[in-house]
């Protein structure tokens, strides 16, 4: 994943530009205290959920919430790269791995 490109960063909000490259995803990850919300730049991009197994196909302009402490990663489904919107909030970042 190539270095976020990041628009604003506070104690309680992020928001960033996430690059992924072909058949790159992110980590099945979960926030304790912030939900995210993805909106699709450069796309096809999945936001993939677990508890329960779920999955939404973003394309350009389309995007989705991840409620807190909800199961999720996003996946690149182009042969290029894919870019997305991240804003994170209202609330204090952390990012816990959770394995497959």
């Amino acid at each position: 994943m190539k270095k976020p490109e990041i628009l604003v960063e506070t104690q309680d909000v992020r928001v960033r530009i996430m690059t992924l490259e072909s058949g790159q995803a992110t980590a099945w990850h979960y926030h304790t205290e912030i939900k995210d919300s993805m909106f699709c730049l450069d796309g096809p991009v999945a936001v993939e959920y677990r508890n329960p197994d779920e999955r939404i196909e973003l394309v350009n302009g389309q995007h989705c919430d991840v409620a807190v402490k909800r199961v999720h990663r996003v996946v690149n489904l182009t042969t290029q790269e894919a870019r997305y919107l991240l804003v994170q909030g209202i609330g204090r970042y952390d990012f816990n791995v959770k394995e497959e």
